[in-house]
């Protein structure tokens, strides 16, 4: 083990080319989709946060219920939409780095926007009287909302971003884990594990975990300078 271990730091340290090819690929897709299901999710949080229309109850119970979607069928779902008989078949999309992107969006769009509702919540209840007594309401004081919380959501992203860098069912369905194509961290680390070779599938962990750790390291300096800032 250890031995693999020291292989794997090595392939890390010497910049090995596949390894920081799959790395780089990796985090193109990650952060492509977790970008979608922000720009979508924060929305759909607050206005379900703020809002007061009916089957609102009902909305947040579903969002709250796909934030545990099966990443498998996700990968299903749109799997039978890219395929050729499918609906969006004739794009061309399926097993390219953009069919991961969708997929990955889909699982991650939940989480996002379940957490950013939740949020909006608790800070609307400080909020309402002072932004009706100014005739902010809707899509307005929605926004105003997302804005004034902006560094907290963070966290959400976040847990968006853990979600989507974590990914192996669903990208592996879409994507079809083609080397040098659609091979990521973590559909190559299943299958270097399953094939024995155990230094790359640890470089790959190792990185893996650092760049997460990292990018959550980030999120809390921000949120700290951020605190100190504006109190």
């Amino acid at each position: 083990m250890f031995e693999a271990l020291g292989s794997g730091l090595r392939l890390v340290a010497t910049l090995d080319l596949r390894l920081w090819e799959i790395v780089g690929l990796s985090l193109g897709v990650s952060l492509s989709a977790v970008t979608l299901a922000t720009l979508l999710g924060l929305p759909l949080g607050a206005v379900l946060a703020v809002g007061r229309f009916p089957g609102r109850q009902g909305a947040i119970v579903v969002l709250n219920a796909l934030m545990g979607l099966p990443p498998v069928v996700v990968g299903l779902f749109i799997y039978l939409l890219l395929s050729r008989a499918g609906p969006l078949g004739e794009f061309g999309l399926l097993f390219t780095p953009q069919a991961m992107v969708i997929a990955q969006t889909v699982l991650v769009l939940p989480i996002i926007a379940a957490l950013a509702r939740q949020a909006v919540e608790d800070a609307w209840r400080e909020y309402e009287e002072q932004l009706r007594s100014f005739g902010v309401e809707g899509w307005r004081a929605a926004l105003t909302v997302l804005w004034d919380i902006r560094f907290s959501l963070l966290t959400a992203v976040m847990a968006g971003l853990g979600r989507a860098s974590a990914e192996v069912g669903a990208v592996m369905i879409v994507g079809g884990n083609i080397d040098g194509v659609t091979r990521v961290m973590t559909t190559a680390i299943a299958l270097e594990t399953s094939k024995g070779d155990l230094p790359l599938a640890l470089g790959l962990g190792m990185v893996l975990i650092a760049i997460v750790l990292a990018l959550n390291a980030a999120a809390q300096v921000i949120k700290e300078a951020a605190r100190r800032r504006y109190g």
